[in-house]
């Protein structure tokens, strides 16, 4: 009787080792495109939204965004790590320059899509967690200005290069992600 007391006890120990809470679970890959898709059109509101706005709606300041023009026989020669740190450092650019833009504008309307912005920048990390894109982080001063980046100094042109991001090299990466094939 002893030796099936201990034989419970070793189970239940195994049982709530697997169900002990803090621990998360793995996510599951997310490779429907149509959550890309999702996106895409959010930003696109943002766009459109932005281009009705008629005051406090502007950048303070110029901004350093993410080049979103792709040459795809580079593209293509980069190794999948390569294209996850240049799409991670894209969205670490898009979501500085937006949040700039956030602290700006004074168009409660506008603020609401520039809010939805970033909460989707945020999902789009979790998206690239799912299907085991590491999230790369930028280096301590941040992304410097170089080929794959410029700079933009309204607020019509950053959220335009936030919707041809999206539509270009995350598409990319996303349609392409090993996890998926």
């Amino acid at each position: 009787m002893l030796q099936r007391m201990g034989g419970l006890f070793t189970l239940l120990l195994m049982l709530l080792e697997w169900t002990r809470p803090g621990l998360p679970s793995p996510l599951r890959p997310i490779c429907d495109l149509r959550v890309l898709k999702h996106f895409i059109e959010e930003a696109r509101d943002a766009q459109a939204a932005m281009l009705t706005c008629k005051e406090g709606c502007g950048l303070p300041e110029p901004v350093t965004v993410p080049q979103t023009k792709v040459d795809f026989s580079i593209w293509e020669r980069k190794n999948a790590l390569e294209q996850a740190q240049e799409v991670q450092s894209g969205l670490w650019l898009l979501n500085q320059a937006i949040g700039s833009l956030r602290a700006s504008v004074t168009n409660t309307a506008l603020q609401s899509h520039i809010d939805n912005s970033l909460i989707n920048i945020f999902r789009i990390g979790k998206v690239l967690r799912s299907l085991d894109i590491q999230e790369c982080n930028p280096p301590a001063g941040g992304v410097s200005g170089g080929e794959e980046t410029w700079r933009v100094s309204s607020a019509s042109e950053l959220l335009q290069v936030h919707v041809n991001f999206l539509r270009g090299k995350l598409q990319l990466l996303l349609s392409n992600a090993p996890i998926c094939h």
